[in-house]
């Protein structure tokens, strides 16, 4: 029997769950796993070596070339097979948030607001007090709380818009 794979740890919840093509046969559909998703952020949207990847995911460098192939193999597949996405499960952990203080430069970390924290609008520094705050990504990326993030809206599926509680 294989050993269980470790979880490996992922910025944020998706913001979106399902892709299909205009077309879309309910009965036609892939299901990529959250990890393999944060494996396809990783190495092509921040531009990462895998080794770095894997660090940042908690994984081992092997155990992330399997998840990013397996991802890779996955998106493929349904987009010349004309297959709707639907991003779901898998063994993952979201990490913790961080922020800086915009008043005091404090900075701190805050559990995820899908593991029972509080939204990033609902978050007050814990030094001073001020709602000013900024969120900082991982990449070191500081981006302003409580909005509208690069011109979109991304919906929450936990029952909440906006803010900084990952998006």
């Amino acid at each position: 029997m294989p050993r269980r794979r470790c979880c490996g740890l992922v910025e944020q919840e998706p913001c979106h769950r399902q892709f299909a093509p205009i077309d879309a046969n309910e009965e036609k559909v892939v299901t990529l796993l959250v990890e393999e998703l944060e494996a396809i952020r990783l190495k092509n949207l921040t531009g990462m070596d895998q080794a770095a990847c894997a660090v940042t995911m908690g994984v081992s460098r092997a155990t992330f070339q399997r998840i990013l192939n397996a991802a890779r193999q996955k998106i493929t597949f349904a987009l010349v097979e004309g297959h709707t996405i639907i991003i779901q499960g898998g063994t993952y952990m979201i990490k913790n948030r961080k922020f800086e203080c915009q008043d005091c430069g404090h900075i701190w970390e805050v559990e995820p607001c899908t593991e029972g924290g509080k939204n990033g609008y609902e978050i007050a520094c814990p030094k001073c007090g001020s709602m000013k705050k900024i969120k900082i990504g991982e990449d070191g990326q500081k981006h302003v709380c409580g909005g509208n993030h690069h011109g979109n809206h991304h919906g929450h599926e936990h029952g909440h818009g906006g803010g900084c509680c990952g998006h």
